[in-house]
């Protein structure tokens, strides 16, 4: 019988070699390339996907399409990111970091869903999900517990129950005893995620698979974990703040990026109330505010700006919310063509609220909120700034600029400035409509200094 050759795997990304290294050349991680061990049979089958009811190809124009059913998960955020609801079959995927309530989150979804639900924890004991669900007012006679780690108990235990939804937390807690690998493996994985989700697809029940994130924030594992799912979401937000963001990654039945807010109080995870991310405040130097999008989601956040002397010769600029280089980018716009001194003074931006900006829409907030600090000037109270700022000075059209007018309206605002280029129709707001950012001194709306600085 031929001697079978060793395999090694890197347990951060997947990738396979025949012999050891000290640095993965896939990912350029170190020390994390290990000798797989067991039969690889499983790892290598098929996964779900690939499940088909027909012995062959089958025409395109002969497959045939069912009105999908989707099934509201009782939470309105969580239904706004998944797209609507739960498809069956759905194999969803939720990451976070320790202790920002992905549990909380699965929890309630169970205890809104009509039927029984099987909730498989590999990380607590039935004890501590029962006083968790004591303190959110959530104990479903609905809820099934199981405390087990092996993938094959729990799907025995769910072909037995039949459940109407499956949760699994953690994933890197599962094992599978033909593989000799240790759980959270690259192998251990991919394996136990691919059974799961076959036996998902070929029931129709909806998986729910609870993931870590390493130390950068990315999901945990081998990135065909993020592949074999449906959707992927990432739970954010910082434990010593108010407001969580459940935000879609990837989406096969709806929009991806789709975010959803939710307030952690006492009784759990609630829908945040109004824009949790603006404070109407009364005007003041270096506040500026915008409508970014998420998804399909538009949201008003306030930019602010500070700018001081450089105490030790080497200007700093410091960026929190928005890209450290684009802001870079941004100060040069504005003192080649807006004509204010900044190549001297330290920059301070930050995102109010703690939300991470990429919509390159608040590009004119961002030097509006600059230009008002240098001067010491204030902006035109209720007014948005909206437009991608090119290395010219041009103001560039944005995507939906209707949608983000009307939610400007909505919250009371009675002006904008947009681009110039793309605009067309009527509009709820007073618009100053800019070409660029040239002599940006003279704009409308820059008003004078205040008489008094606030106490």
């Amino acid at each position: 019988m031929a001697k079978t050759s060793p395999l090694f795997e890197c347990t951060a990304c997947g990738a396979r070699y025949p012999k050891p290294l000290g640095k993965c050349g896939e990912c350029g991680a170190f020390a994390t390339i290990e000798e797989v061990k067991g039969s690889l049979r499983k790892d290598l089958q098929r996964s779900g996907y690939s499940v088909s009811h027909h012995n062959g190809p089958i025409a395109l124009p002969d497959v045939e399409l069912s009105e999908t059913q989707r099934t509201p998960t009782g939470l309105d955020e969580l239904d706004r990111v998944l797209g609507g609801g739960v498809v069956p079959g759905m194999v969803v995927l939720l990451g976070g970091e320790p202790g920002i309530g992905k549990s909380t989150l699965v929890l309630q979804w169970a205890a809104q869903v009509q039927g029984t639900v099987l909730y498989a924890s590999g990380e607590e004991s039935e004890r501590q999900i029962k006083l968790r669900a004591q303190r959110l007012g959530t104990e479903s006679p609905g809820i099934h517990l199981l405390a087990e780690t092996d993938v094959r108990e729990i799907l025995a235990h769910a072909e037995r129950m039949k459940p109407g939804l499956l949760l699994v937390d953690s994933i890197q807690t599962l094992f599978d005893p033909e593989f000799e690998s240790s759980a959270g493996s690259v192998s251990q994985v991919r394996g136990c995620a691919q059974q799961l989700a076959r036996w998902s697809k070929a029931t129709g029940t909806p998986l729910v698979l609870v993931g870590h994130v390493t130390k950068d924030g990315n999901l945990a594992g081998p990135k065909v974990l993020e592949h074999l799912v449906d959707t992927v979401l990432s739970f954010e937000g910082d434990r010593h703040h108010h407001h969580r963001l459940l935000r879609a990654l990837k989406n096969r039945f709806g929009a991806a990026f789709e975010l959803g807010v939710f307030a952690m109080t006492e009784r759990g995870l609630v829908p945040a109330e109004g824009n949790p991310f603006f404070l109407d405040a009364e005007p003041r130097p270096g506040c500026a505010a915008t409508v970014v999008l998420s998804g399909t989601r538009p949201m008003v956040v306030e930019i602010q700006a500070l700018v001081a002397s450089a105490g030790l010769g080497i200007p700093r600029r410091t960026a929190l919310g928005i890209d450290g280089q684009r802001l870079g980018m941004l100060c040069a716009v504005a003192e080649r063509r807006g004509g204010v001194q900044l190549h001297d003074r330290d920059v301070y931006v930050n995102v109010a609220g703690g939300l991470e900006v990429e919509d390159p829409t608040a590009d004119l907030a961002v030097i509006a909120a600059l230009v008002s600090s240098a001067t010491g000037r204030i902006l035109q109270p209720k007014c948005l700034f909206m437009g991608e700022v090119g290395l010219t000075g041009e103001v560039r059209p944005v995507s939906q600029l209707p949608l983000r007018l009307q939610e400007g309206s909505r919250l009371g605002f009675s002006a904008a400035a947009a681009p110039r280029m793309g605009f067309e129709g009527s509009s709820p707001l007073e618009l100053h409509l800019e070409r660029s950012v040239e002599r940006i001194r003279m704009k409308p709306w820059l008003r004078e200094v205040l008489e008094q600085e606030p106490a």
